[in-house]
């Protein structure tokens, strides 16, 4: 995980619409050979060409996640706590196993509540028939459970291996990446918009 921020407090804007957001992309995987690699590459590339946002990497392969919940001082969930805290919006990228998303991406969800209240988050996935689809379908239900907004369109990638070549560039970008930017325009919207209603509204009381 990129921790290479020194100052976690967002100012106030004086121009929103010029200000670039803070994206963070959490990686579903942990696994050894993933393929989760070449895919967020591929996001991220595409991210940094539209030059929009800044750009956070949280990804459980690098981090020393403890073996359960609950520690409020351990190091590794902290640091990751604030990440999330410090994003107006997320992109995950996520593969499917066994018609679900990864356990380690429901430990990074669970390991972090307040940070995710009221921004938006949006999907890349990939799998094999399903392009990840499934898995996509019940991260909504999580997200929604923790106020998020999710991205109605997401990307995926269907039988994923044979998208892209061993240096994990993709065979055919074309379709992707137009759908790639269609989705993230939607997300700088919402991280605006989002964005302006927490500093400027109070938080309505739960139920």
């Amino acid at each position: 995980m990129n921790t290479n921020h020194p100052d976690r407090t967002r100012p106030d804007p004086i121009d929103s619409a010029k200000q670039k957001h803070h994206l963070a992309v959490i990686y579903g995987s942990n696994r050894e050979d993933r393929l989760c690699d070449s895919v967020a590459q591929w996001v991220l590339s595409r991210v940094a060409a539209l030059g929009r946002y800044e750009v956070e990497i949280v990804d459980p392969a690098a981090m020393n996640l403890p073996p359960r919940l609950g520690s409020e001082a351990d190091q590794a969930l902290c640091d990751y706590r604030r990440s999330i805290g410090w994003a107006d919006a997320y992109l995950i990228v996520t593969p499917e196993y066994n018609h679900g998303y990864p356990s380690v991406l429901k430990f990074l969800i669970d390991s972090a509540n307040e940070e995710w209240k009221r921004k938006p988050a949006a999907f890349v996935s990939y799998g094999g028939q399903s392009g990840g689809l499934r898995a996509v379908e019940q991260l909504r239900q999580v997200f929604g459970e923790l106020h998020v907004v999710t991205m109605r369109d997401s990307v995926s990638f269907v039988n994923a291996w044979d998208s892209f070549d061993v240096a994990g560039n993709l065979h055919q970008p074309a379709a992707a990446n137009g759908a790639l930017a269609s989705m993230l325009e939607h997300l700088d919207w919402w991280a605006t918009t989002l964005g302006t209603a927490r500093r400027t509204k109070a938080e309505p009381a739960m139920a």
